[in-house]
């Protein structure tokens, strides 16, 4: 805005008497009319930045009641395995044996030609695999002896060996798999997902974040931050200790009858306000006090686990009131059984430099951690008819590179050229191993799939168009695929 700001005063001449009631209308006016100039402007901006979805828009009752799919869907939730810190395909599931033979060699220089790397000098020699892999399963698909359990539930996963994405940084990384941006402010998959589909749960959030290891993944809550879509569909993330849900417990004196009149006279507050200036925050913020009320109910039947036989919690390896993946594994099955749309587990430590985190010491550790509640949790989403619904992927922001660091022990750089992925149901084929890099581990020589494209497969699946799923913020239309993505259809039963 240009021009003179100085406010306008009344002639010299003026009727004081008059003035005064020009005033004092014109306040009346701004403050009270509920079409003024103001409240057009702010409908006028709300329009602008609208969103695109298949249902529905007008979600001010309730802005995560369910929408209608673009496509008939495949699936209708995902639970999402992120290993924050990029574990190594080449001691997992990507089998290299010509690497194996190089070991301690210099790689060719052209494999080396206009590469970047995080930490790399360009004198590191080729580091073999530390794990011996054998095939399993129909599909023959190859696999370390570090994860026993994925062994025997193979032929449940689509196992993508050819994963590439942008960026060889921890925390923009993260960001770019959640978001399909490096930069911060973008709505995260879940977010997406929410937006665009609502949530089955009337009595819990339509997107769950659940975190374990020995520290949060580097960004935060940045990583499941809904940007610029409403705050009703950002990522709601429970603790592993203690109360898992902050704020839902009733204050010492306060009955539930006293409770719920409050909720209620708030929210009729709210909706009053909400008239007046059109804000959607206002409808998040009436969505969120009466989920938090449903909640108070529903949360405490939720996360006892002592509810479960005991065959189940031997199967995931629960220990009971010990905050642990497997504990989130098995919570994860009972938030998508109670129709949650997004859950995201993060377990953390996988960055394996070689330094204080050995690849022949703590790479064990981490998958010991997670292979059996992954196989337990697959098997028991299929017994329960769940998992042709719901997807569940795994993977991390990037992989390895086949190069060993020269740190105190063994290790591997970043690699964002070659890594894998698998994802299990929701309309995926089962069994199968997708795409390959050379047999040094360096490139994708066949089927490549980038994040985009795994974003735009995972929203097929679950009926919507990545291409029509926008939201107009700030002039333009975005989306979580940006100008990216196709859908694989190769991978789709």
């Amino acid at each position: 805005m240009t021009g003179d700001m100085t406010p306008m005063q009344p002639p010299t001449n003026a009727d004081p008497k008059r003035t005064g009631l020009l005033q004092a209308t014109r306040r009346h006016f701004f403050a009270q009319c509920g079409v003024g100039v103001g409240s057009m402007a702010l409908a006028q901006l709300l329009q602008q930045d609208r969103c695109t979805v298949a249902g529905p828009t007008d979600t001010s009752a309730n802005p995560l009641q369910p929408r209608i799919p673009h496509h008939t869907p495949r699936a209708r939730a995902v639970i999402f395995l992120f290993m924050a810190g990029g574990p190594s395909q080449l001691e997992t599931f990507s089998y290299k044996p010509k690497l194996a033979e190089l070991n301690g060699q210099a790689p060719p220089a052209s494999l080396l030609s206009g590469k970047r790397f995080a930490f790399l000098k360009g004198n590191e020699k080729l580091l073999g695999p530390r794990r011996p892999f054998a095939q399993y399963g129909q599909s023959g698909a190859w696999i370390s002896d570090l994860l026993p359990h994925h062994q025997r539930v193979v032929d449940k996963l689509c196992i993508i060996n050819s994963m590439q994405t942008d960026v060889f940084n921890h925390g923009p990384a993260k960001i770019f798999l959640n978001t399909g941006s490096s930069q911060t402010g973008r709505p995260s998959m879940g977010s997406w997902l929410t937006y665009g589909l609502g949530s089955e749960s009337q009595d819990l959030p339509g997107f769950v974040v659940l975190q374990s290891g020995p520290r949060g993944p580097r960004n935060g809550a940045q990583l499941w931050s809904s940007g610029f879509l409403p705050t009703t569909f950002q990522g709601v993330a429970f603790r592993n200790a203690g109360t898992p849900i902050l704020n839902l417990e009733t204050p010492p004196g306060i009955g539930m009858q006293q409770q719920s009149q409050f909720i209620s006279t708030v929210t009729d507050m709210n909706r009053l306000r909400q008239q007046t200036v059109g804000d959607p925050e206002i409808a998040t913020r009436i969505a969120a006090y009466e989920m938090a009320y449903r909640m108070q109910i529903r949360a405490p039947e939720l996360i006892d686990l002592s509810r479960e036989s005991q065959a189940t919690l031997d199967d995931y390896g629960v220990t009971p009131q010990e905050p642990s993946f497997a504990n989130n594994c098995l919570l994860a099955r009972r938030l998508v059984e109670r129709g949650v749309r997004f859950v995201q587990l993060y377990h953390t430590n996988w960055d394996h430099h070689g330094a204080e985190e050995d690849i022949n010491t703590d790479l064990p550790v981490r998958c010991q951690q997670v292979d059996r509640p992954i196989a337990a949790l697959l098997t028991d989403l299929q017994e329960r008819g769940l998992l042709q619904d719901t997807i569940v992927v795994w993977g991390g922001e990037f992989g390895r590179t086949p190069m060993g660091e020269e740190r105190a022990s063994v290790g591997r750089d970043h690699h964002i050229e070659a890594y894998t992925m698998w994802v299990a149901g929701g309309g995926f084929k089962p069994g199968i191993v997708w795409g390959r890099s050379d047999e040094l581990g360096m490139g994708v020589v066949e089927n490549p799939v980038h994040v985009h494209d795994l974003h735009a497969t995972l929203l097929h699946c679950l009926g919507l168009d990545h291409t029509r799923l926008t939201y107009r913020f700030q002039g333009r239309d975005f989306r979580l695929t940006d100008i990216h993505g196709r859908v694989l259809q190769p991978l789709l039963a």
